[in-house]
């Protein structure tokens, strides 16, 4: 083409052309034997290639117009080319092409250079790029294909030759980017492809002034399937509501939920998480009712021979533009803490976002940080509050108070304090710090001649799994605790829904070596429902039964129920938050087993837990209420 500057050691030709002399293109048939169909990529076909825009930078024009009239004639429709190779990255920077036809003998900026400076671009270095150039030189053919270039074409070229090269380079382009935006496993776009249909999205809404919603889908349980009935079987789970979310959202389509530009579209967002954005919406009632679309879709089932069918749920978090933002990384983290929040409050269920949710966020964040800090610098204390026998007054049992005073001033404990354990990723430490504490106090009593009483120590099922449990139980058996003077309050049983064998094996295997196991929240997060499947010695009643027991007839004839089926199961049943002398008799009056609360006596350190009821010559004191 030309002579070679700067290009030691390349041969040198007097103004070849681009293609070979002569009739001797490939036939259509060889062509196509030549062609690897794998290769273009499933959702594109041969003909939507020839969209693509190709750019030819070579500093002989007539290379140029040769070239592109052979690819016109080809079917490829857009081009843009340069003479002047110095100009060639702003071009492409300002109209980015499917392919890049490089020369590399040219003056002042060689094809070389334009491949080193598009490597270090951190989006041309992206772009495929087939080199012609009439060097025969295997350094010079390194180099650039060591620069990035993908392929590469010796002048004089064949032309169907070429044409072949940029079919395939393009098919393949297409393919490696269908895979960066997709997921291999349900095929959906992915969380890249979420970001830039995010963007989009919003830009459209702010110049029309349009509304709409991202939703968070997030799978109910998926960690308790994986363990329980192994990877492969979750993920045929996910497919499977991959499915049923994808048929949801496309009767969508075209819809009022679609604005001129986007349809709701469904993403694999993560490891357990779907999304989809609403580009447009008339207000919160259309997301509600596709809530609801979605809620009751978003089901799927697994059933193995000689196993209980598993049912699958999800729940759902939303946050709505412009209410919400107009920031996609801000919609995406609100729509994920609606997702958290509805998690919370049970499966199977949708939940807006709330700017309280952000302070929540925010503080929990602050909260769970120091909390790591604050077990290993003795900033927390195991309290202990004792239960009663109604009937009698007479101690029955204690209850176990994490209690952590911050250095701010504020008590964070009991079920608050779990709870924050479970989302800062402490429970397993928690628990472990508890039973240590524990077997610290039982040792003293002992030491002192006292009879230790059954200890109650509440255990969320939220974050934590009930074999990982049983291992920590195990240990503080091991470690000196007496089975019989433990019982497991078990919280947020509702997060299992669908129980597994080897979950309720783990359990059960407790309760034999003498562990009481008990279902707290009674009538709130643990219900009748829970009773059929996990095997228990009694239920502790939602403290809010307690609280609104007086002049409130509903929720009497509640307690009445829930003491009745308790005793007919033959299973202890216990009042918590006992504060009024109305409330002890109403409870009293109706044949409840126990009751603990201020009531009863404060709550207190071991030492002083002893010394109040533990005492005179080991036989435990009776409560005095109202002393």
């Amino acid at each position: 083409m030309k002579d070679a500057k700067g290009m030691e050691g390349d041969s040198i030709s007097t103004h070849p052309t681009v293609f070979a002399p002569g009739e001797d293109r490939l036939s259509e048939q060889e062509l196509r034997a030549l062609s690897p169909q794998e290769l273009i990529w499933r959702n594109r076909t041969v003909a939507a290639l020839s969209e693509a825009l190709i750019m030819m930078v070579d500093d002989e024009m007539l290379n140029i117009e040769m070239t592109q009239a052979f690819l016109t004639e080809a079917g490829y429709k857009q081009f843009v080319q340069t003479d002047k190779p110095e100009q060639a990255i702003a071009m492409m920077r300002g109209e980015m092409p499917g392919v890049l036809l490089l020369d590399l003998s040219m003056p002042r900026v060689s094809g070389l250079d334009i491949l080193a400076s598009m490597r270090e671009d951190a989006v041309l270095r992206h772009v495929p790029v087939i080199v012609l150039t009439s060097s025969t030189d295997p350094q010079v053919k390194l180099k650039a294909l060591a620069l990035g270039a993908m392929d590469f074409l010796s002048k004089p070229v064949d032309p169907s030759e070429l044409g072949l090269r940029i079919r395939n380079t393009l098919a393949a382009s297409a393919y490696r980017e269908y895979l960066g935006q997709h997921d291999a496993l349900t095929g959906l776009p992915n969380k890249l492809r979420y970001r830039k249909v995010a963007a989009e999205v919003l830009s459209q809404a702010r110049a029309n002034g349009a509304s709409g919603a991202f939703l968070h889908i997030g799978v109910d349980g998926l960690g308790r399937i994986n363990d329980a009935l192994g990877r492969v079987i979750g993920d045929q789970m996910l497919q499977r509501l991959a499915k049923r979310l994808a048929s949801c959202v496309q009767t969508e389509a075209q819809g009022e939920l679609s604005s001129e530009h986007h349809n709701p579209t469904l993403f694999r967002f993560d490891g357990d998480e779907f999304a989809v954005i609403i580009p447009s919406m008339d207000g919160v009632h259309s997301a509600a009712a596709f809530m609801n679309k979605v809620l009751e879709d978003a089901t799927a089932s697994f059933h193995r021979v000689g196993s209980p069918e598993v049912i699958v749920t999800c729940s759902v978090g939303v946050s709505v533009f412009p209410n919400d933002g107009m920031d996609p990384d801000v919609l995406t983290r609100n729509a994920g803490l609606a997702l958290r929040h509805a998690k919370q409050a049970g499966p199977h269920r949708y939940e807006f976002f709330s700017p309280q949710f952000n302070e929540q966020a925010l503080s929990r964040l602050d909260l769970g940080a120091e909390l790591r800090h604050a077990v290993g610098r003795d900033e927390i204390e195991l309290l202990y509050e004792p239960r009663v026998e109604l009937a009698s007054g007479r101690l029955v049992a204690a209850q176990t108070i994490v209690r952590w005073r911050h250095s701010s001033g504020r008590v964070i404990e009991g079920d608050e304090l779990m709870d924050l354990a479970g989302t800062s990723e402490m429970d397993v430490a928690l628990m472990e710090w508890v039973f240590e504490q524990l077997r610290k106090t039982m040792k003293n009593w002992r030491t002192a001649g006292l009879q230790p009483v059954p200890v109650g120590v509440k255990a969320s099922l939220a974050n934590l799994h009930p074999r990982d449990l049983s291992h920590l139980v195990n240990a503080a058996i091991a470690g000196g605790i007496e089975p019989q003077h433990l019982t497991l309050e078990l919280q947020h049983v509702s997060a299992l829904e669908n129980l597994l064998p080897k979950d309720t094996a783990a359990i059960a295997q407790l309760r034999k070596k003498g562990v009481r196991v008990a279902l707290d929240r009674f009538g709130s997060s643990a219900s009748v429902v829970h009773l059929r499947k996990l095997a228990c010695d009694e239920i502790k009643l939602d403290e809010s039964f307690v609280t609104d027991l007086e002049g409130d007839a509903t929720v009497q004839a509640m307690v009445l129920g829930m003491g009745d089926l308790a005793r007919r199961l033959k299973l202890n049943c216990v009042a918590p938050g006992v504060t009024k002398a109305q409330e002890l008799a109403f409870l009293k009056k109706n044949g409840w087993d126990q009751g603990q609360g201020a009531l009863f006596g404060e709550r207190t350190n071991g030492l002083a837990f002893a010394a109040r009821w533990l005492t005179r010559s080991g036989r435990p004191l009776r409560a005095q209420v109202g002393s």
